[in-house]
């Protein structure tokens, strides 16, 4: 695999990459609730979402990190969070992680843009199936009478 450096950059630098995604919540109106989120909370789910990344790599299905993500639907629902602001904190996070790798190179050549574009369709995968996992989740918990009244508020 061409882009192992690039997941251990991503790694690496996960801290610094979640808090480019946290600060664009708290800037973007359109994340109203989920902005309302604590910052520790924000930053060990982007972190622990990077940290799997690189883990899912090695093999081809990851039950931990597939209940991760379908708690983390329930989560989002019990906390209020539309399921569009919970969606879209997935795919700020891809496109942070991508952004920074981009933004590492010094100088382009033609091994760096194959490493990256192998990067992308990796992430793309692995990003794919969180917002399903995800979205199972959040459903379960609409779907529960004991959660019916989270939005009836």
């Amino acid at each position: 695999m061409l882009s192992g450096r690039l997941v251990h950059l991503i790694e690496a630098n996960s801290a610094s990459i979640v808090k480019r995604v946290i600060t664009q919540i708290r800037r973007d109106p359109e994340l109203a609730h989920l902005s309302q989120l604590p910052e520790r909370e924000l930053q060990e789910w982007g972190e622990h979402m990077l940290e799997k990344f690189g883990d899912s790599l090695g093999t081809r299905t990851n039950e931990e990190l597939t209940g991760y993500c379908q708690s983390t639907g329930q989560l989002r629902f019990e906390q209020g969070v539309p399921l569009h602001e919970a969606v879209r904190a997935l795919f700020l996070l891809k496109n942070k992680m991508i952004d920074f790798v981009l933004d590492q190179a010094a100088t382009k050549t033609f091994l760096r843009v194959y490493e990256e574009e192998e990067l992308e369709h990796r992430v793309d995968r692995f990003f794919d199936n969180l917002v399903c996992h995800m979205i199972r989740g959040y459903e379960d918990a609409w779907r529960d009478p004991a959660h019916k009244a989270v939005f009836a508020r």
